[in-house]
This record gives structure tokens, sequence and C-alpha cells, in this order.
């Protein structure tokens, strides 16, 4: 597929941003489906954020992702905000219009649900109970897109009890918040855990959450990608619990910007997985 009238251009804005590896995601893409462009790391300060993202229509940009510290800034910035994205809190994605104004959407439920979907097909949010850990933007994005898939009970728990009430009122059934020292037993009879702090990131203390009240059949998930194997991840393992991590969220969420920007939807493959795990 080759478009030489145009020169396709994104990127992504964050600070830092340099760690990103959605530029190579996407430059892999372009030239897999032999577009003549170019994704770049875009390093924008907090209060350089509306002149950068006021640039894209006049820089010839088709859009750009957001990063931290940038997600929950841009709502007051773009001309619209997709429901989804405004019912989660957060935009990752800027879409410039054909008039020049700038749409945001959020995409990382999407690459959540999907991520999960491509190491098991067959999970179903309704299986039973689901545990969710956190109540940051990622916590918004996960339950969002867990209720929208059908869940019939969310137990959410959280170091700070204040902020997991606030996203039950917030969001409703079937999310229940639970202290945080109840977070041992919520796992009993629950059919899916999702980590989605940063306890167990390279350089953070892992996750402390016994798991010996999970049922065995129960799906463990996480959505840090460094390291690929959390502790809360490695620990589930071991006691036969199937995993997923989150650069299957990652690689997922880049795929509906892409084709918003490009008008084509690419392919999560093995050569690309492979690509960035080399990276982590």
């Amino acid at each position: 597929m080759s478009h030489p009238e145009r020169f396709f251009l994104a990127g992504v804005m964050g600070w830092p941003v340099l760690h990103s590896r959605s530029p190579k995601i996407h430059n892999f893409w372009l030239a897999k489906y032999q577009l003549t462009g170019t994704y770049v790391p875009l390093a924008i300060r907090a209060e350089g954020l509306r002149a950068a993202l006021r640039a894209l229509p006049a820089l010839g940009f088709a859009g750009c992702n957001l990063t931290i510290p940038h997600k929950e800034a841009a709502f007051e910035i773009v001309d619209t905000v997709d429901p989804l994205a405004r019912r989660i809190g957060a935009i990752n994605c800027v879409v410039v219009a054909p008039d020049g104004s700038l749409d945001g959407y959020n995409y990382d439920g999407f690459g959540y649900i999907h991520s999960i979907l491509e190491a098991h097909p067959a999970w179903r949010a309704d299986a039973g109970p689901i545990v969710v850990v956190g109540a940051g933007g990622g916590a918004r994005a996960v339950l969002v897109s867990l209720a929208d898939r059908g869940a019939k009970e969310i137990r959410l728990v959280n170091r700070s009890p204040a902020r997991a009430q606030a996203l039950a009122r917030e969001f409703g059934a079937p999310i229940m918040a639970h202290e945080w020292n109840e977070r041992h037993a919520a796992l009993d009879g629950a059919a899916m855990v999702v980590n989605t702090t940063s306890q167990g990131m390279a350089g953070q203390q892992p996750l402390d959450l016994a798991l010996d009240k999970l049922p065995a059949s129960a799906l463990v998930s996480d959505i840090i990608y460094i390291p690929g194997e959390t502790p809360l991840l490695a620990a589930a393992r071991r006691r036969g619990n199937r995993t997923v991590n989150g650069l299957g969220m990652l690689l997922h969420q880049a795929r509906p910007a892409f084709q918003a920007w490009f008008g084509v939807m690419p392919d999560v493959t093995a050569e690309l997985r492979a690509m960035i795990e080399a990276t982590i």
C-alpha cells in the first residue's frame, strides 16, 4: 500500500518521552504497510502542551498520542472528546480532523481487552468476580472496559480507600469498593485479578497481595510490561494461574490510533512483539 502524494506524520507527546516504545511500534507499521512517513517522540513540558497540540494541523500531523503527564490536561485543549474517553477521564490519542480541529480519544481500554483476548480467546468478562487493584488512570480505563464487556462484579481495592470509593460512586455498578486490608480476602472466588498500580514495575516494590485465596483457575493480569514478568505474575504462574502482562495492552492500544491517523487497522504480529520485547 503506497501513498506517494502524502507524507504521514504522527508522534507521542510526553515529559519525559524518549523511553516510549510507541515510535518503534508505529514506524514498524508504517514500513509494513508501505506508508511514507514517520512517528516521532515529542518532549513537551506541561506548560507547552496547548501550543504543541494547537500546532499539529499547521505542521501536517495526522495526530498524536499522549502519555504522562498530559492525558488529563488535554481534555481542556482539544475541541471534542469521544464519549468513552470522557467516561474514562483521560485522552491518550488526538486526531486532527479535516478542518484542523482536534478530536480526543482513549484507546487504553481497547488495548487492555484485546490483550486479554489475544492471550486467551475464550475469556469472558462475565465469567466471575474480577478484582482490580489501583484507582489511578490505568484503573479507570480497565474498569470501564471490563464493565462494558459485561463484568457482573468488580471488586476494587486501593491503598487509599477514598479514591476507590470515589471511583465506585462515579462509575456505579458493577464496581464495589473494598478496604485495602480486605484485598487478600477479596480474591476468594475471583475469576480474574488485575494490577493497575505501578507496584512491581522495574525499580518499584512488589505488589503486596497474597494469592492464597485465589482459585487456581483465575486469570492474573498486570498492565506493567517492564519487567515482562512482575513478581505478581511470577507468583501466579508458580501456583498454576494463567497470566497476561501489559505488553499486549501497549501494542493493541496503538492499533485504533494508527487506523484513525493513517486509514489502516494494523495487526499485532509475533515479529512486532519480539521487536518490542527485545527493547525491554
